[in-house]
């Protein structure tokens, strides 16, 4: 049937809301043959640093997959068991930094906990790693434009990626935070 039959044809659903996810493939398989879902928010930050939101277990193979060494994690709330045994099974190290998640505007980021967890993904022994906290938005948001920042980027562009995971949920103190911090003591 051609598209502007389809178009016509009043017994056809609307297209878009008929795609299930189980159609949608990444066409990525592991050598086990398990296909690769990245997390939520994922992304490459820079050789051997990756970030994203909290993985659930589909993504356990995925992770698997990038051969990570380390995961530096930055909510408050305890790993999950399930995922502590995955860890423990593929060697990888937890890093927990727990910085309380707040929609308050004049609450501050924890600054010694932002150079304390810098220290470990700048660390080349503790990489390929990820970086994450719930939706992968504003604690590593914040965190990796502190790194940008270590990397000299403008601060023009370090928000525009930080809107980019944030969108519609971008703050201003996380911006700001990350206008103010001095990574000059963390500059090689």
């Amino acid at each position: 049937m051609k598209l502007d039959q389809l178009a016509n044809n009043e017994e056809v659903e609307d297209i878009c809301t008929t795609i299930k996810l189980s159609s949608i493939s990444t066409e990525k398989v592991d050598a086990s043959g398990d296909e690769l879902y990245p997390p939520v928010n994922f992304s490459r930050v820079d050789y051997g640093i990756y970030r994203s939101s909290f993985p659930d277990s589909c993504n356990f193979s995925f992770l698997k997959a990038l051969g990570l060494r380390s995961i530096v994690y930055l909510c408050p709330e305890t790993y999950p068991e399930h995922h502590l045994n995955f860890l423990k099974s593929n060697r990888i190290q937890l890093f927990h930094f727990g910085i309380k998640g707040t929609k308050e505007a004049f609450v501050d980021i924890p600054e010694d906990t932002i150079r304390e967890a810098l220290r470990v993904v700048i660390d080349v022994r503790n990489q390929p790693l990820l970086i994450h906290c719930k939706r992968g938005k504003h604690r590593t948001g914040c965190l990796v434009g502190c790194l940008r920042k270590m990397q000299r980027w403008s601060l023009h562009t370090i928000f525009d990626e930080y809107r980019k995971f944030a969108a519609a949920k971008a703050r201003v103190s996380d911006q700001r935070f990350m206008e103010l911090f001095d990574a000059s003591s963390l500059i090689r």
